[in-house]
């Protein structure tokens, strides 16, 4: 009868787990709250790495069993004496966890999965929860990632388990060249497993395909290309660390707004007669509110000239209380002609014209619309084939004329 369960408990273990379901659990709780995956979890790791070294110790399972934890901090010789759970870690993965101190190795790791989502500039200003479906590989529960029943994997005899195999191939008399190759037997894996003892579930491939969903929060004020990392939950492989799952951002083009950095730009036409007698307009803003400007009458706009709002473009990033500014590029429309009979009373409303002294020998010239139709070299081109033309044209007529 087990006195209390608090260590099964913390690993997630029922009191009558086996020592293979102890290591199990140990293994994935212990990958999640390393600190240096997770830096305030560190507690969290201690009371694991402890539980699993009272449950993994036979003697001590026992001493807990019948006498609870404190039993086991109270216990005879070294029942109680708990080692630093980093070292307990090393030694149970045959390595270091991270770059930390104490010098400890990095362990492998899977690779890391990229995956580039396009956002609209609405989800970055205002912030969204985007969810992404992928599929990824797992270690497969059924063998616990042997591949194959427990004793039936073996060693290839090819490559000796390096995976790779050396071939000789003759280049020339006397010459021959060493390439490294896959090994044909193993496919790279090192391992044999026969057909009849492999896992049913997985066929040997120690990893099974899983469907995941992973909620991606986009905040406010994210640029574009920023990295959203998901860390470990790239493919399971055995003995590795899993890589990371790393979502790129993709800011998509806007019809109305475009983005400088914090700033937000729009080009807004406006008609000639607002430009010089004033306007008013209103902006539908990225979060949907309406903004009035007011452009009061006598203050001439130009053309391309800018004017800015403040507080009014992005959310700063980590600080979306603040904001950019929303630019505005106002492109003025003119006529394309305008009644003579206003003319003078126009004249009287805008700057005298500037004065012109014309010369006695000057040249009067028309100015037309630019085009290609009157390209000059064009032109010059087409009358030199006109001339050509009527040459050959009046040529062969006086000849013919002449011998007849």
């Amino acid at each position: 009868m087990v006195k209390e369960t608090g260590y099964y408990d913390l690993l997630g273990v029922k009191p009558n787990a086996s020592p293979e379901e102890l290591k199990k659990a140990y293994r994935k709780l212990a990958l999640k709250y390393h600190p240096d995956k997770n830096p305030n979890e560190g507690e969290k790791f201690k009371a694991i790495s402890q539980a699993y070294e009272v449950l993994s110790d036979t003697d001590k399972r026992q001493i807990y069993d019948e006498g609870g934890e404190s039993a086991i901090k109270k216990g005879g010789n070294d029942a109680g004496d708990m080692r630093n759970p980093m070292d307990f870690f090393e030694k149970f993965f045959g390595g270091g966890f991270g770059t930390g101190g104490g010098g400890r190795r990095r362990e492998r790791r899977g690779k890391d999965v990229i995956h580039q989502m396009g956002v609209q500039l609405e989800e970055i200003y205002n912030g969204t929860t985007r969810k992404l479906a992928l599929q990824k590989n797992v270690i497969c529960e059924k063998c616990e990632g042997r591949g194959g029943k427990k004793g039936a994997v073996g060693k290839c005899d090819v490559c000796r388990g390096n995976g790779y195999e050396t071939r000789v191939q003759q280049i020339g008399p006397g010459m021959v060249q060493h390439i490294e190759q896959v090994c044909r037997k193993c496919m790279g894996q090192g391992e044999i497993i026969s057909e009849k003892d492999r896992c049913k579930q997985c066929n040997g491939r120690k990893t099974v395909r899983e469907r995941k969903v992973l909620e991606v929060h986009i905040e406010k004020g994210m640029r574009n290309g920023q990295k959203i990392v998901f860390n470990g939950e790239g493919d399971h492989e055995p003995d590795l660390q899993p890589g990371d799952i790393i979502i790129l951002l993709e800011e998509k083009e806007h019809a109305v707004y475009r983005r400088v950095g914090d700033d937000l730009t729009l080009k807004m036409p406006i008609e000639l007669v607002e430009a010089l007698c004033g306007f008013q307009r209103v902006i539908k803003t990225l979060d949907n509110r309406d903004l009035v400007i007011t452009s009061p009458p006598g203050e001439v706009i130009k053309h391309q000239h800018a004017k800015c709002i403040m507080e009014e473009g992005v959310p700063l990033y980590k600080n979306p209380m603040e904001k950019g500014r929303l630019i505005i590029q106002f492109e003025v429309n003119f006529p394309d002609t305008l009644p003579v009979a206003v003319l003078p009373a126009l004249e009287q409303c805008l700057p005298p014209r500037q004065e012109v002294s014309i010369p006695i020998d000057a040249e009067v010239v028309t100015l037309e619309e630019l085009g290609p139709h009157n390209n000059q070299r064009q032109h010059h081109h087409q009358a030199y084939e006109e001339d050509e033309d009527c040459y050959h044209q009046s040529g062969p007529r006086i000849q013919q004329c002449s011998t007849t």
